[in-house]
């Protein structure tokens, strides 16, 4: 078989809900698998919840989790030894941000800093974090199974804790996110460096220049994007772009067609050409 010349690079959401029928990128699902192109997913979300996405399309490739928290690449799938990866279940892990006990216990430790009450996913079922989020359930639970960092809430007090959490978190290296009404607590997490770490890896194996293709949309993206070789910007709708990821990327090439439609579109047409 032969080596590919492109590894794509795109974030799990632009291929849409994993419970729909017929896929809309299906075309470039199989012209992919036909091609030997790998496709790699990242996330924001946990494992647990990217992998019935990953069940639906059959995907076989490594992916990133939690912003790129991790990297988690299939038992066996390359013949070298992997810097830094220990054993997940049935893939093996390479780490870039700290693990969720590490978070979890530094959220711990900075609301009791900074005088806030606070009330982490670990301390909540599934059934609560529905009621907070509007998940289902099972959605809930994948979203609470976290391996690269942990989200709270503040218990009454945020408006007078917050400020003094942050600056506290930064003073120790950690990062925020803010997913209302939950903030998520992490440090290290970085899907630019997951790519480059993977692409060393990619060419070493197939003692190739192979090159990276990133396909994104939102300014989440902006880190997966840069880190590529050639980028792809999709419109967050039929007429309007995230400006801000524009900004940041004034050389990507950007997309007509919005969502999983115009991730297709886009990669049947860059297959077309590799």
């Amino acid at each position: 078989m032969l080596a590919p010349r492109v590894i794509i690079f795109t974030p799990s959401k632009l291929l849409g809900s994993p419970t729909r029928g017929a896929h809309p990128a299906s075309e470039a699902l199989i012209e992919m698998e036909r091609l030997n192109v790998p496709l790699i997913l990242s996330t924001g979300g946990t494992r647990a919840q990217l992998e019935p996405l990953r069940r639906k399309i059959g995907h076989a490739h490594p992916f990133f989790t939690e912003g790129g928290g991790g990297l988690f690449l299939p038992d066996g799938y390359f013949a070298l030894r992997l810097d830094g990866a220990s054993r997940a279940g049935r893939y093996l892990c390479v780490p870039f941000g700290r693990s969720t006990q590490e978070a979890g216990a530094a959220v711990e430790e900075i609301a009791e800093r900074a005088g806030a009450e606070v009330v982490r996913y670990a301390e909540m079922s599934a059934r609560e974090i529905s009621r907070n989020t509007g998940m289902n359930e099972r959605e809930a639970e994948g979203s609470r199974a976290r391996e690269f960092s942990e989200r709270f809430f503040f218990a009454g007090n945020a408006d007078s804790a917050a400020p003094s959490f942050e600056k506290i978190a930064a003073e120790q290296n950690w990062r925020i996110r803010r997913f209302e009404p939950f903030w998520e607590l992490y440090s290290g997490n970085d899907e630019g460096k997951a790519l480059r770490y993977l692409m060393r890896v990619y060419r070493e194996s197939l003692r190739s220049r192979v090159r990276s293709v990133g396909i994104g949309a939102s300014l989440e993206d902006l880190t997966l994007l840069a880190a590529s070789d050639q980028a792809f910007i999709v419109p967050l709708s039929s007429s309007r772009f995230d400006e801000r990821l524009l900004e940041k990327l004034p050389n990507a090439a950007r997309v007509d067609v919005p969502g999983a439609a115009g991730w297709n579109q886009t990669v049947v047409h860059l297959l077309g050409q590799a």
